[in-house]
């Protein structure tokens, strides 16, 4: 219950409207492909061009499709209202999940979807510039993907005003875009049904629907289709990752790279059993089970067929993510023999990777969030069997215990890390939260790192660790935490301007380094070092711990898919 208060205290938070704004005549753009102009809005010193449509509306018998052109021209677009959220899974409402399944109820219902401005028809993305920006410009474009386990988030949480007026004061000028896309059911439904169909990972295809839609038209808002680098958070970082695996690693549009560079924060590669699996395939019957679809001669045509309503009940019945399974997800990108055409650590291990520079990091203690979902765990049997039951069902026991094993003590190995016996929320929650954070976060981080580096050692990477919220009870420097510090940079502190500096040197320079101004940042595979930021100061470490963790996972990788 103490995780449920927490969630609804930052709910409004979360859902809230942006400050309103002094009205004035705004700005217009007319975007060539497909014809749009676009009226958009300015506020310190940004121009803002909000809910620009790149791809048919997925509704009707488009529901569960891949993202399709639009055809004709879009005419006017108001691009200063608030742009719709694609459908959300904020909890699930199965009954076995009380009391939570009925907050998930009660925000699944058309009211409150409306509230949040949710609805199938949102395949839109966001522009941002400074203001006055010409046509002629030709700005770098930082291509923002937001995260929230494949389950949740949309562009309307993540305005990126900051971020480019930031970027003007240091001397290097950014355009931002923000791209929606399908999340949950609507957006990664697994199942032999789906793949038979060629309708898995779509997600992911909107993504790259507007990634297409940015090479075709930011030209018009003064960015350089050439100059792209994409970055994200969490889903969105993995979701970078998957982008540069997509196709085999072949990101190119009309004979064009779609994007020079990648940014990845508390996220890389997930290894993932396909699409079609058992684990996806319990899925699937669950959803068309709760849609009332199971009798159906093709339930997958049934499915596009229900209300919506009835469609975001059963998608939305299954485990979620703020829930006990927490990153078990239920939804997530798949292998499906085409778009992702293996488990991402077998693309990165081969090679089949868009070769760009990136840069990819954590924060300290990335498993604490997820930890608050498990107070039942008591003994490190519980963990084992918790593993078993929620993670990795196929997987030998023997193999599990001997990754608990390998976090013999919560003085050492527990998160949040340096904290002695400190914040042992309950009897496991040091020692489940570490694992949770390395196994989905951190040791895969490094495990990626070495294999990418020993396939494209030409490649540069740089790889950090983020510790600036060192000493925050129970959560330390917890997962999303750096959506405030980098992102929206609430703190005016040395992590906002360190962070945000390096970051603007590698979206102009491909190098975190150059006119950067700051201490040097060693690639990694020179050095097997992170750049460590702190709230106060940065130093380097060796990304050497938890060593025995890392050579376990490492050794019995194809036990840890999810």
């Amino acid at each position: 219950m103490k995780v449920v208060a927490l969630f609804l205290s930052l709910l409004p938070l979360t859902l809230a409207a942006p400050a309103q704004v002094h009205k004035r005549a705004g700005p217009t753009v007319v975007a060539p492909s497909p014809q749009a102009t676009v009226a958009g809005k300015s506020s310190q010193d940004v121009d803002t061009f909000n809910g620009i449509p790149f791809a048919k509306p997925p509704t009707g018998s488009l529901r569960l499709k891949p993202p399709q052109p639009l055809t004709s021209a879009i005419g006017k677009v108001d691009g200063t209202q608030t742009p719709k959220a694609c459908p959300q899974f904020f909890f699930s409402i199965d009954g076995s999940n009380f009391p939570t399944n009925v907050l998930g109820q009660i925000l699944n219902t058309g009211l409150f979807q409306a509230a949040t401005n949710a609805g199938e028809d949102c395949l839109t993305l966001n522009v941002q510039r400074p203001a006055g920006t010409k046509a002629d410009a030709k700005l770098p474009v930082l291509f923002w993907i937001f995260g929230g386990g494949f389950e949740l988030g949309s562009t309307q949480m993540y305005d990126g005003t900051s971020l480019v007026r930031e970027s003007v004061e240091n001397g290097k000028p950014i355009i931002f875009v923000a791209v929606n896309y399908r999340v949950g059911g609507f957006g990664f439904l697994p199942g032999k049904e789906i793949l038979q169909d060629g309708s898995a990972n779509l997600g992911l295809l909107d993504q790259r629907a507007g990634l297409q839609w940015v090479a075709d038209n930011i030209a018009a808002f003064g960015g350089d289709p050439s100059k792209v680098t994409i970055w994200g958070e969490s889903a969105g970082a993995i979701s970078v990752f998957d982008q540069m695996a997509l196709y085999d690693g072949d990101n190119t549009y009309k004979g064009q790279p779609l994007f020079r560079g990648a940014m990845m924060n508390s996220g890389s590669v997930v290894p993932a059993a396909p699409v079609d699996d058992n684990k996806g395939q319990i899925i699937y019957n669950a959803v068309v089970s709760k849609a009332g679809c199971s009798s159906a001669s093709n339930t997958l045509a049934c499915l596009r067929s229900v209300s919506y309503k009835t469609f975001l009940d059963a998608a939305n019945s299954v485990p979620g993510i703020l829930s006990y399974s927490t990153v078990s997800l239920s939804y997530l990108p798949r292998p499906d023999g085409k778009v992702l055409t293996a488990s991402p650590d077998l693309l990165v291990a081969s090679g089949k990777y868009a070769k760009v520079p990136f840069i990819v990091g954590d924060q300290e203690d990335e498993g604490t969030l997820f930890g608050l979902f498990t107070p039942n765990l008591t003994t490190t049997s519980d963990v084992t069997n918790y593993l078993s039951t929620v993670f990795f069902p196929t997987t030998a026991k023997t193999t599990l215990a001997g990754l608990v094993d390998t976090y013999p003590g919560i003085t050492e190995n527990g998160s949040p890390f340096r904290t002695s016996l400190l914040n042992n929320w309950y009897p496991q929650f040091k020692r489940v939260s570490a694992i949770l954070g390395d196994i989905t976060f951190t040791l895969t981080r490094r495990i990626f790192l070495n294999s990418a580096n020993s396939v494209n050692p030409d490649v540069p990477s740089w790889s950090y660790l983020a510790t600036y919220d060192y000493g925050t009870p129970i959560l330390g420097t917890f997962h999303g935490s750096d959506l405030l510090q980098v992102f929206f940079g609430i703190l005016n502190n040395n992590a906002r301007k360190s962070i945000r500096g390096y970051y603007y040197s590698f979206i102009y320079e491909l190098d975190p380094n150059k006119n950067s101004g700051l201490p040097e940042w060693p690639r990694w595979s020179t050095t097997k070092e992170l750049m460590t930021f702190g709230a106060n100061s940065n130093s380097l470490q060796k990304d050497n711990f938890r060593t025995q963790a890392y050579e376990y996972l490492k050794t019995y990788a194809n036990g840890f898919y999810i």
